[in-house]
């Protein structure tokens, strides 16, 4: 079990390093660009960034349904799904919430680089023994 104490400092680190970069590239960029900037300034900063993180997702009796790539897996504890568009829809929210899920994560970041003023989500998925 990990201490939500240092969950939420990474959640802040994050929100920290994205509004830098939001305020240097500004919205207009494809969602790589972004991906690529927040994970060279966090491995600055010392933290574990995985991009592109693959994900199997199983049945209830253990059999592989599929699979998803999450953008980055960060300290081995929180998925950061990245967007670049106009503005986060419910489907957005939805898709990191069943990468929660599936990994067995539960804490999530959901952040939009796309929009004139950064957006950031910050969601949780109760992990049931």
């Amino acid at each position: 079990m990990q201490s939500k104490d240092e969950v939420f400092l990474l959640c802040d680190t994050i929100r920290e390093v994205s509004f830098a970069i939001h305020h240097y590239l500004h919205h207009g960029h494809l969602e790589k660009v972004y991906e690529n900037a927040l994970v060279h300034r966090l491995r600055k900063q010392g933290l574990k960034v995985i991009q592109q993180q693959p994900v199997s997702v199983y049945d209830e009796d253990g059999t592989l349904l599929g699979s998803f790539v999450a953008d980055l897996f960060v300290e081995d504890k929180l998925i950061v799904e990245l967007k670049a568009c106009a503005t986060l829809r419910p489907e957005h929210k939805a898709q990191i919430n069943g990468y929660l899920r599936a990994s067995r994560i539960e804490h999530g970041l959901l952040i939009n680089f796309g929009a004139p003023k950064l957006e950031i989500k910050k969601l949780f998925q109760s992990i049931k023994p």
